[in-house]
């Protein structure tokens, strides 16, 4: 509880999703919400830190197996611990994530006040924003759920719209209003009208409830989904850290958002405006927008150079990869180290249908970076060849790799920064920078970071098959099989 005795409020960030419309740097195996797209910190990290303080509790997440220890890592390099982590069995939107974690809360908390936010926005006056939040839990303990509505600054036609009774204040007072209604995303001279009349504003898929409340409206509104979410809440696993959701009744649950599921049926819905700046980053345009463009509209990252250009967003992401823009106009350029993106940026939405094309090909960029990321740290390829494979291995200060066997492929390993602590068969030694251990094929072997710097090698394979499903574990901190 807070000094003055209103209610804590437990914020819980969703941070499952795999959007497309950041491509090639935010892909399936690696979403915008981890990268660092406007800052120093990635969008998760941000978001965390932004529902941190006094009358928050510690942050609940959902997210899923995939980027459970990408979760811990982001957060415990902020020095924030997770009240709890749960993890989904597979994607089913936003309306089963957020029941089961409202369910949970429930049963350690009954009628705790949640705060259930995207992990991927940008807000950057964070106290401003908890002010707001704090000023809606009145509303939320006398059983309103309420919705955060962002004034808009444009007739955007990518966001849905929440349409007001009356108009807000001119200076945005954080004031409860009643809500009239949803609006989907309009067409432009329908969200030009909304704009100008001054009634409407962006629904920013931000609520704040009692979890008795929320628990209720889906017992009114869709008992089948409670019943099934209740069930994999109930059958839940710890592993590790985490909370895993029971796989079978969770399978069978609809893949529905939570305004489609009961926002849209309830009447005891409440806005709250938020006059603040606010950006869901939903496209290179609005990477480029919120970026801050200089005089000339041009927003330049990484090992970037624009040269007369206007209205530009020039970004690399590789330090041995420069990007060179001459006499470009309205253009976003993206180079990662394996796919680049040049599009106009009134075309940025479109950039999802690109990557539909690349899965179609077959091409491994349409999903995956050439960086994967693992809880002990990651790895990149830097040289493929038919019998051998050249990787740089990270390893963070005091985790292990598993203790492992190859039935395909020997390795060499060169430490080039830190020192490993290497395992091979009965033998166990140090190797700092510089020094090399081989590794036989069929050789049981592990290596660990021991000290408190990043651990950094170099590893050579070799062989008739290098995939990583030749890995045969024996022993794995991370109880990964």
């Amino acid at each position: 509880m807070t000094d003055d005795l209103t209610p804590d409020i437990h914020p819980l960030l969703l941070c499952g999703g795999s959007g497309t419309r950041l491509w090639p740097l935010s892909r399936k195996s690696y979403p915008k919400q981890f990268a660092r797209l406007t800052g120093a910190e990635s969008l998760f990290q941000a978001s965390a830190r932004r529902l941190s303080g006094p009358g928050f509790t510690a942050p609940m997440a959902i997210t899923g197996s995939d980027f459970r220890f990408i979760v811990t890592e982001q957060l415990a390099a902020v020095e924030i611990a997770p009240a709890a982590i749960l993890i989904e069995p597979e994607g089913r939107n936003t309306a089963p994530a957020i029941l089961a974690a409202a369910l949970a809360l429930e049963a350690r908390a009954p009628g705790a006040l949640m705060l259930v936010a995207p992990a991927d926005h940008v807000i950057p006056d964070a106290a401003q924003f908890r002010d707001v939040v704090q000023a809606a839990a009145p509303a939320a303990e006398a059983g309103r759920i309420v919705t955060f509505g962002i004034r808009p600054d444009r007739a955007e036609t990518g966001y849905g719209w929440l349409e007001l009774s009356e108009a807000p204040d001119a200076d945005f007072a954080p004031t409860p209003q009643v809500l009239k209604g949803f609006v989907e995303k309009p067409d432009a001279a329908t969200a030009q009208a909304m704009l100008e009349g001054g009634q409407h504003l962006w629904n920013a898929g931000i609520f704040l409830f009692s979890t008795t409340t929320l628990i209720a409206a889906f017992e009114t509104h869709a008992p089948e989904m409670l019943a099934g979410t209740r069930a994999a809440v109930e059958g839940a696993e710890r592993d590790l850290g985490f909370t895993r959701l029971a796989p079978e009744p969770w399978a069978a649950l609809d893949d529905i958002s939570i305004d489609y599921a009961v926002m849209e049926k309830s009447d005891n819905l409440t806005v709250m405006p938020y006059g603040g700046a606010w950006s869901d980053l939903g496209g290179w345009d609005a990477v480029w927008r919120d970026s801050g463009p200089d005089a000339a509209g041009v927003v330049t990252s990484g090992p970037s150079t624009a040269l007369d250009c206007e209205n530009t967003l020039l970004r690399a992401e590789s330090d041995a990869q420069a990007l060179v823009g001459i006499g470009l106009s309205d253009v976003i350029a993206v180079a990662m180290p394996d796919a680049v993106l040049v599009a106009h940026k009134d075309r940025a939405q479109e950039v999802k249908q690109a990557v539909a094309a690349l899965k179609a090909k077959g091409a491994p960029q349409a999903e995956t970076l050439p960086r994967d990321y693992r809880p002990w740290g990651w790895y990149e390829s830097l040289v493929v060849g038919e019998r051998f494979q050249v990787k740089r291995i990270h390893v963070t200060p005091g985790a292990a790799l598993s203790l492992q066997s190859h039935h395909h492929r020997s390795e060499h390993w060169i430490v080039v920064e830190g020192t490993a602590k290497v395992t091979v068969d009965d033998e166990v030694r140090l190797v700092t920078e510089n020094q090399s251990v081989y590794i036989p094929l069929g050789a049981v072997h592990r290596m660990e970071n021991p000290g408190k710097v990043p651990m950094v090698l170099i590893e050579v394979q070799t062989g008739t098959y290098l995939g990583e499903d030749d890995i045969i574990r024996y022993e794995d901190v991370y109880a990964r099989t």
